[in-house]
């Protein structure tokens, strides 16, 4: 057996110190030192497949000045380095890219507006200049400079030809397009029976009658020639708050605050099915025009889609972080829009119970929708604006200004009038292709009421268009119909082309 050779305290310490010292001189988290030649291959790589195609572009010779020999050619030449390049037609000319010298054009010393004019032209064409880009010098000195030089025309010239030359003309500011006349609303009856605020208002498809629900917690169905009450429904134990006629059953589909969703049978005047899921009061409810599908919103902030048959929740929409106040439904995609008190509206894929799109553009709480019935567009109310959207991914159209109220209902007819209805009882009617206010209407109280309940709740055009029934708090019903006086020469269009600013969002 080997002896174990024997060392000093000393010479131990020693060698642990070496070994530490080799194990901790090397930084394991550093990189290993770059090889400038593979970084120089690596660079050349590089810019060969990234900037093969742009490294050699052609560069523009500049012409070099002659030097100046006297007095006089130091004085041009600090004139001509000095000088804005967009005083064309002034001599000597200014370096880089300008107007081709001629034996006609070398010789202006001073040359007048006719002649300025011509330089310029010929200068544009030579090199590309944009108009649009700021208000040259010649602008400043033909219009005294009082607005360019703080706020230059932004394609404020256009070139016209005029005869064997072109000239410079003002460019026409873009204008309101001249709204269509429609003739002035009128109120032709008012129908009370209700003893609480008239809060919904739905037209059955043949014409024949309509059904409006209130705050007496009572469903009335009133014929809509003569105005006469025909049936009144008992069963909520709530403010009714919506309304819908089925076009292919003879059903009548309510909702209410009492957080019931309800089938009547119109055939037997009973409730057939109860719609249960709402965890508030359900505010508005609509039927899909293609499907047996019924969609129902509410305070809980969501949207129910139900079975119309089976009574089954199908999809129950969230993302909304307030109220749901109104939901509407079509045939194609997006079959579902809705608007909330979260002031924003939501465009939805049915079929996959997702939101498509959502349009944050309003800043106060969305009370109201409403479709066009024969373009493929929509607009919202809320107090800071009405607009207009197109469909399907909700791209904004215009904004109607002007109806500074709570506005609580929308409706448009396929004559492209759309009405707004306030809180305070204005109804302001617009052109939709415009956005022009024809008309506006205060709602009178009728007699025994307080002036603070003109307040219209709903709206609806019957299935021709031609009326209009409003729902107000002073528990009555109101029918508008056109005057059929009216003529363009007698309620002419009061318009003026004012300069279109059309806002962005």
């Amino acid at each position: 057996m080997e002896e174990v050779q024997k060392h000093s305290v000393h010479t131990l310490v020693f060698r642990s110190l070496k070994r530490t010292h080799d194990m901790f001189i090397s930084d394991q988290a550093n990189a290993p030192a770059q090889d400038e030649e593979s970084m120089k291959l690596k660079i050349a790589c590089k810019l060969r497949d990234e900037y093969d195609s742009v490294r050699h572009m052609p560069v523009e010779k500049e012409t070099r000045r002659p030097e100046p020999t006297g007095p006089y050619d130091e004085q041009n030449s600090w004139q001509a380095t000095h000088q804005d390049p967009s005083i064309m037609g002034t001599h000597p000319y200014p370096s880089g890219p300008g107007v081709v010298l001629t034996s006609d054009t070398a010789v202006y010393a001073n040359p007048s507006a006719t002649g300025r004019n011509k330089m310029r032209i010929l200068h544009e064409a030579q090199s590309g200049y944009d108009d649009n880009v700021a208000a040259g010098v010649t602008d400043i000195q033909q219009n005294a400079g009082i607005p360019e030089r703080y706020a230059p025309p932004a394609g404020s010239k256009a070139l016209v030809p005029v005869g064997q030359q072109q000239a410079l003309v003002p460019r026409k500011a873009p204008t309101m397009p001249k709204p269509d006349w429609h003739p002035p609303w009128k109120l032709y009856r008012v129908i009370s029976g209700h003893l609480g605020w008239v809060r919904c208002i739905a037209i059955e498809p043949g014409n024949q009658w309509f059904a409006t629900g209130a705050g007496d917690r009572m469903i009335k169905i009133w014929d809509l020639a003569t105005g006469t009450l025909k049936l009144s429904l008992t069963g909520h134990i709530s403010t009714v708050r919506g309304l819908a006629v089925s076009p292919r059953q003879p059903y009548l589909f309510s909702c209410g605050e009492d957080k019931q969703v309800k089938c009547w049978d119109l055939e037997y005047n009973k409730v057939i099915r109860h719609y249960h899921g709402h965890l508030s009061a359900c505010h508005d409810l609509a039927l899909h025009p293609t499907i047996d599908v019924l969609l129902t919103c509410g305070r809980d902030a969501t949207t129910r889609v139900w079975d119309m048959r089976t009574k089954a929740c199908i999809h129950t929409l969230t993302g909304h972080t307030n109220t749901v106040a109104q939901v509407k439904c079509q045939a194609v995609d997006p079959q579902v829009i809705t608007a909330s008190h979260d002031c924003t509206v939501r465009l939805w894929d049915l079929a996959a119970g997702k939101t498509r799109a959502t349009l944050t553009n309003h800043k106060k709480s969305i009370r109201t929708i409403t479709l066009h019935p024969k373009q493929y567009t929509f607009a919202s109310a809320s107090p800071d604006n009405i607009k207009q959207w197109k469909f399907p991914d909700g791209n904004f159209i215009q904004n109607l200004s002007g109806h500074n109220a709570i506005i609580n209902s929308l409706v448009v007819n396929s004559d492209n009038v759309l009405i707004s209805a306030g809180d305070n009882g204005t109804m302001y009617f617009w052109d939709w292709r415009t956005g022009y206010n024809f008309q506006r209407i205060q709602a009178a109280a009728q007699p025994g009421s307080l002036d603070s309940e003109c307040g219209i709740f709903a709206m609806a055009f019957d299935q021709s268009g031609s009326r209009l029934l409003t729902a107000e708090a002073d528990k009555t019903i109101k029918i508008y119909k056109e005057d059929e006086t009216a003529t363009e020469e007698s309620h002419p269009v009061n318009w003026r082309p004012d300069i279109l600013r059309k806002r962005r969002y």
